[in-house]
């Protein structure tokens, strides 16, 4: 409420003279903020003040600090999701009189950044960059502007300052009688490379080697295990039927075709198959997206997701229940596939799909569980490698119809696939319920309860096919056949020998599918230097190093990782190989737990390689400087030895 004396009292007026008082206060302020000592200047410097078109001269570009301000270097990698540092960037500004330029940088310091977590490559102090310019032969007589730019970002231990753009001017006077330049690059100085990241001097990378931990190597076999599903799938109740009554009509299609229409027919009725189960793995590969592979694929929750999956699908192929779609979408496709036609016959293709889903099904959510964790086309590349064999024998039995009438007759034989299948899904199952156990670290499912239920499990189809145990598929009274002698032999075979990985014994290359034994039993020091690896202390190991006169070797590793279990379990432990190993200080940073040390162990190597995937071993000195790394998974124990004798010479 407005006092009466202000009633209806004018508003005050500015005068031109408080105008003026106001602006100049404003001004004040300003260049008060503006006067704020920088903490970086840049000066260019041209190594001759006349240079020749088409030679090649350098520039001095010369930073000073002011303490404590640190900037970080050209190398280091930019911000991940999780944040970082601002990646300092120096170039010319374009000019035609410039064909090219190289950047030359000082070499920074590799330390502990408390601001972002993570170790960091920063200047400080005064550091001199060098441009090395290469003038285009038809540069134009008369002065030339050089205009270097740089981005960055400074900061202190406490603090850091917004990222900031600033230029440094120079000037050279170009002459065709110019005298010869020269272009010499002081001692110490790094040619920067656009692509580059933080260096390791020594050994790097092997050729051939899959960065991300070996998965080149497991996509063949991943691809032959889809296809290997997909002839599965085909013995199934709900397939096989279908084959010879889908050709019969395909056969028997009227209107002057013949054969080419009813291979036509066939074909189209193949690809309906193909782009339903592919549209599937392109789905699932949209939603994985290309990052964050390794962390999916050891994520708890997922894990435990495919395991309900597993169940379910384990528990319908061993008959508890049936899939089945809505029953609706089924007639509403079938009523369009009756139309006829190559949109007909696609759709065909497409309801037989999905009224086989009951069989299918199970296939197929194996294949997707597997695909978790790989390349982000594997499940795409794997759904059609399955839907390929799968609708394989509808395109052979249309170029070959005379096959038909020497198909085997349907019986219990199928009943009797899908039977064992169920058994070998809840065997799969447990390397998933696994892989939640040990990164959660609940140390529930030990080594020896994990293949005692695998004893039971491949033990039981195996009885089961033998006529032990009554299911559905076998009759009391029917007769072992070779075949089902054969095979339960088998079954009965691997379950046995499994016993004695529970009492101690390798069990080769299936120690990178079951739980490792527990450190310092006799089963994980027995021939091999597992009991000296030290866990998720890279300071420990440093500091030992140091007091040893040794370099380190880190593995980075995951709880969850099959290929990291294979090294541990079937390379440290060969003669050559531990002896190698007994050189160095030896630590396991696990990148994939739930705990704060697998989030740092994991910014550490992402920061160092530009890379989280694993397994992922690299060798480093006492000074935390990294000589060598090598990625992923390798079967070659000279190849993996060479690696580590390249880095292990010298303290």
């Amino acid at each position: 409420m407005r006092s009466k004396s202000s009633v209806g009292r004018p508003a005050p007026q500015t005068t031109p003279k408080s105008s003026r008082l106001l602006a100049l206060a404003l001004l004040s302020t300003l260049c008060a903020f503006g006067q704020r000592p920088t903490p970086a200047t840049w000066t260019l410097t041209p190594s001759s003040p006349r240079v020749a078109p088409g030679s090649t001269f350098t520039a001095e570009l010369k930073l000073k600090l002011q303490e404590p301000w640190h900037m970080y270097s050209l190398t280091t990698p930019k911000p991940g999701p999780t944040g970082g540092p601002t990646t300092t960037t120096v170039k010319l500004a374009e000019s035609p009189a410039i064909a090219k330029f190289d950047i030359w940088t000082p070499k920074p310091v590799r330390h502990f950044d408390p601001n972002f977590n993570l170790d960091t490559e920063t200047y400080s102090g005064e550091k001199t960059f060098v441009v090395q310019v290469e003038l285009a032969k038809d540069a134009p007589a008369g002065p030339l502007e050089l205009t270097a730019q740089m981005r960055y970002q400074l900061c202190t231990e406490k603090e850091c300052l917004p990222p900031k753009k600033v230029t440094a001017i120079a000037k050279v006077e170009v002459a065709a009688n110019a005298a010869a330049t020269k272009s010499d690059i002081p001692a110490g100085l790094v040619k920067f490379e656009p692509a580059a990241t933080a260096p390791t001097p020594a050994a790097a990378t092997p050729a051939g080697q899959a960065p991300a931990g070996g998965q080149k190597q497991d996509l063949g076999s991943f691809l032959l295990l889809a296809f290997g599903f997909g002839l599965a799938a085909i013995f199934t109740p709900c397939v096989f039927p279908m084959i010879p009554i889908t050709m019969s009509f395909f056969l028997n299609q009227q209107g002057g075709g013949g054969r080419r229409q009813a291979l036509t027919q066939a074909i189209v009725f193949c690809l309906g198959i193909v782009v339903l189960f592919t549209g599937i793995g392109f789905g699932l590969s949209a939603a994985l997206g290309p990052f964050a592979v390794v962390q999916l694929g050891s994520n708890p929750w997922v894990n435990g997701l495919i395991c309900l999956v597993f169940f379910a699908f384990g528990l319908s192929l061993l008959g508890a229940f049936e899939i089945t779609l809505p029953t609706g979408l089924l007639t509403k496709l079938n009523i369009a596939s009756n139309q006829g036609g190559i949109v007909g016959t696609l759709l065909m293709g497409l309801t037989f799909s999905l009224a086989s889903f009951a069989c299918i099904g199970p296939f197929m959510g194996t294949l997707l569980a597997a695909s978790v964790g790989g390349d982000k086309m594997q499940p795409i590349l794997g759904m059609l490698a399955f839907s390929s064999a799968l609708s394989s024998p509808f395109f052979l039995l249309a170029l070959f119809p005379s096959f038909l009438k020497k198909m085997p007759r349907s019986g219990g034989w199928m009943a009797r696939v899908k039977i064992v299948l169920g058994f070998l899904v809840m065997a799969a199952l447990l390397k998933y319920l696994s892989n939640v156990d040990q990164v959660l670290q609940l140390g529930l499912l030990t080594r020896e309860r994990f293949l005692a239920l695998w004893v039971v499990l491949f033990a039981l189809p195996g009885l089961y096919l033998l006529g032990f145990l009554r299911m559905e598929g076998i009759r009391a009274d029917e007769d072992v056949t070779p075949s089902r002698l054969l095979v339960g032999i088998a079954l009965l075979g691997f379950a046995l020998s499994l016993i004695p990985g529970m009492n101690g014994g390798r069990l080769g290359e299936l120690e990178a599918y079951i739980p490792a034994p527990p450190e310092g039993s006799a089963s994980s020091s027995t021939g091999t230097t597992s009991s000296k690896w030290m866990k998720n202390d890279f300071d420990g190991a440093i500091a030992k190093a140091k007091a040893e006169n040794k370099k380190v070797l880190v593995a980075f590793t995951g709880y969850a990782c099959t290929n990291c279990h294979w090294m541990k379990a079937n390379m440290f432990p060969r003669p050559e190989i531990a002896e190698a190993l007994g050189n160095f200080v030896l630590v396991e940073l696990y990148t994939d737990g739930t705990d704060a040390a697998s989030e740092q162990n994991q910014q550490r190597q992402d920061n160092l390689f530009k890379t989280v995937a694993i397994p992922y071993y690299a060798i480093f000195d006492a000074e935390q400087q990294p000589k060598g790394s090598y990625a992923g998974l390798t079967k070659d124990p000279q190849e993996f030895l060479k690696f580590l004798n390249s880095s292990s010479s010298g303290s």
